[in-house]
């Protein structure tokens, strides 16, 4: 087994949220694999306020505690799996506010998605691979489109088709292998 570490981080608060979901059965399709341990990152067990930092967080110099907290769970991994839904052609609040809290921790990793919504979340993906190109995070090409309507049974219940299994196994093997390549950059 690797020692690369992957967070398939649940990028949604909201309650009912189908995130929670998604992100379990991520974790399922990852799990066994040789190369690296994937691990959840829920942002309702990080509950961090609006952007409170005085210094920007290119400095890495943080005032609170939620912050240094936040900054040593991210610190720890390679590599990133962002789940996330699409809110008005976007990312929710609550995943752009706990990426804007960090800078260095980000830094030369690499990250996949698995959006979820009618198109897939295919805008809110497109969000977060500029935001994260500003962030030196090396993003892969293969990603994870899941339909409200052929991945969810009456638009309430995760039940992911059966192609989504391929996709997610070549979306591992990219974000695995930028990883890896990234990783003597931080070391």
């Amino acid at each position: 087994m690797s020692d690369l570490k992957i967070a398939v981080i649940v990028g949604s608060t909201r309650p009912g949220r189908h995130g929670r979901d998604v992100a379990d059965w991520v974790l399922a399709q990852a799990t066994g694999r040789e190369s690296a341990t994937y691990e959840i990152v829920d942002l309702a067990d990080h509950p961090l306020p609006l952007l409170d930092e005085l210094l920007p967080a290119a400095m890495g110099q943080y005032e609170h505690e939620h912050t240094k907290a936040w900054s040593a769970t991210i610190a720890k991994y390679d590599g990133f799996v962002f789940v996330t839904p699409e809110y008005n052609h976007s990312i929710p609040a609550v995943l752009k506010n706990a990426i804007d809290y960090l800078a260095i921790e980000w830094q030369n990793k690499a990250a996949a998605f698995a959006g979820y919504g009618f198109l897939g979340a295919s805008r809110a993906v497109e969000h977060l691979r500029n935001m994260l190109s500003q962030l030196q995070v090396a993003h892969v090409s293969a990603n994870l489109a899941l339909s409200m309507i052929y991945d969810f049974e009456a638009m309430t219940t995760f039940a992911p088709g059966d192609h989504n299994i391929e996709a997610a196994a070549t979306m591992f093997d990219q974000l695995e292998a930028w990883a890896t390549a990234l990783k003597p950059l931080r070391d």
